[in-house]
């Protein structure tokens, strides 16, 4: 019996023509945004393959839906308004409308894998680290995989699309501005791990302290929540301890500005006492008093090149089992909150 010829695939082509799959996918379905050249070579691999459209699955993928559905973990956290707007703003400009979801039920999972299923939205941008992204990618619908990319503070599941902060470094960063102004007694505000992983800023934070050749003091490395009542109880604890530091890097800025006005409470002065450094650059963190020493992400970016990339997944049904991954730098703004030691 003769063997059956296998059915060429995007992947073929890709190969043949010495270019990526989603590049294929663009020439594909919006030749105009990729060059002539380009669209040659792939024209010709499309040829030489025999590679077809999947017609069926591209009627799967186009639905009529023109919806997006964003899950973050609080949306009420000013850290996400900014990367709404720009999420609003590149979809509204590629004809999409935007739903917000943030931590729905007992299992978010299953609202989530329903909602997408039930054709309410074509794709998913997610910030919300804690939900389960290996039973969300494997979701299909006539053998079409649902298209999803993650934009959040740990490394994502590498068969998802991402777009991220290098967050490990620039937390180290952060602690290296700490160090460069004498500060040798530092304490960390840690942010909470949404997965397995350790926290990538407190990676970070170990990272520079063991490069300068500091020793990390358990009593100054507290647990937070990403919100300003963790922050304030991270102060609590290291003021209870036998002795402080002389400079703190927050996880963030909502618990950078907790830990100071737990600080002032106490009749401590940020930053004559203890130097602190935030994380994100929120809006309220020029206009806080000390204005804030913080990393500032690349919110605006962040929301649109997330936005960017699902739609191009889903305009141009791009393979899932070609995740594309970005990742971004941080800013170092400084401000009053930090001084030399002593």
């Amino acid at each position: 019996m003769m063997p059956t010829k296998k059915t060429p695939t995007i992947q073929d082509v890709a190969r043949h023509a010495k270019v990526s799959a989603a590049t294929v996918s663009r020439v594909l379905s919006m030749p105009d945004r990729v060059s002539e050249t380009t669209r040659e070579r792939v024209n010709a691999a499309v040829r030489d393959t025999g590679y077809t459209i999947n017609q069926a699955a591209r009627s799967l993928r186009l639905r009529a839906a023109r919806t997006i559905l964003m899950a973050a973990p609080n949306i009420g956290n000013p850290f996400y308004s900014t990367i709404l707007d720009a999420v609003i703003s590149e979809a509204s400009g590629r004809g999409y409308s935007v739903l917000v979801a943030s931590r729905i039920g007992e299992d978010p999972n299953r609202w989530l894998s329903d909602y997408l299923l039930s054709n309410r939205a074509d794709g998913l941008l997610l910030f919300d680290g804690s939900l389960d992204t290996n039973r969300l990618h494997g979701l299909d619908e006539g053998g079409v995989g649902l298209p999803l990319v993650a934009a959040y503070d740990e490394p994502p599941d590498p068969q998802v699309n991402s777009v991220i902060t290098d967050n490990r470094l620039a937390a180290m960063r952060a602690v290296r501005h700490l160090i460069g102004l004498g500060h040798r007694d530092i304490g960390h505000v840690i942010g909470p791990s949404r997965n397995q992983s350790r926290n990538e800023r407190l990676l970070g934070f170990e990272a520079a302290m063991g490069e300068a050749g500091l020793t990390v003091n358990p009593a100054w490395v507290v647990q937070g929540n990403y919100n300003m009542e963790s922050g304030m109880a991270a102060a609590d604890r290291m003021l209870a301890s036998a002795s402080l530091p002389t400079a703190v890097f927050a996880g963030n800025d909502e618990m950078a500005i907790g830990f100071i006005h737990r600080l002032r409470r106490a009749g401590l002065d940020c930053p004559r006492d203890i130097s602190v450094v935030g994380f994100d650059d929120i809006a309220v963190a020029p206009y806080f008093d000390p204005p804030l020493t913080t990393m500032r992400q690349p919110r605006d970016e962040i929301g649109t090149r997330a936005t960017r990339m699902l739609i191009d997944i889903i305009e141009a049904a791009m393979p899932e089992n070609e995740p594309v991954h970005v990742v971004l730098g941080a800013e170092l703004v400084i401000r009053e909150s930090t001084r030399k030691a002593g």
